[in-house]
């Protein structure tokens, strides 16, 4: 009976731990290239709306690295935020230079 009720707490619990997890998302250079439907890239699973897109999960690897893997199946961006971190100008033009 312990173990349910523990169970049952960290599911209700889980939502509030998710909300404070740092940002990753991105915005495509070119919106008619956005894909339809969830696209995973090394266990992110992103969802775009437009240019913007957003992911949830992923491995646990520098910003860069997954800014270049995102970039070989979306393809280039003007903006990228890995976990938190933004790449700025410099970043961003040698992740889409691949």
């Amino acid at each position: 009976m312990r173990a349910l009720l523990i169970a049952a707490a960290l599911f209700v619990a889980a939502p509030a731990f998710a909300a404070d997890a740092p940002a990753t998302s991105l915005t495509l250079a070119d919106a008619a290239k956005a894909p339809a439907g969830r696209v995973i890239v090394d266990g992110a699973a992103w969802r775009c709306e437009g240019a913007t897109c957003t992911a949830s999960g992923g491995a646990n690897q520098p910003a860069a690295r997954a800014c270049r893997r995102v970039v070989a199946k979306l393809g280039p961006v003007t903006a990228f935020s890995y976990k938190g971190e933004a790449l700025d100008e410099q970043a961003l033009a040698t992740c889409n230079a691949g």
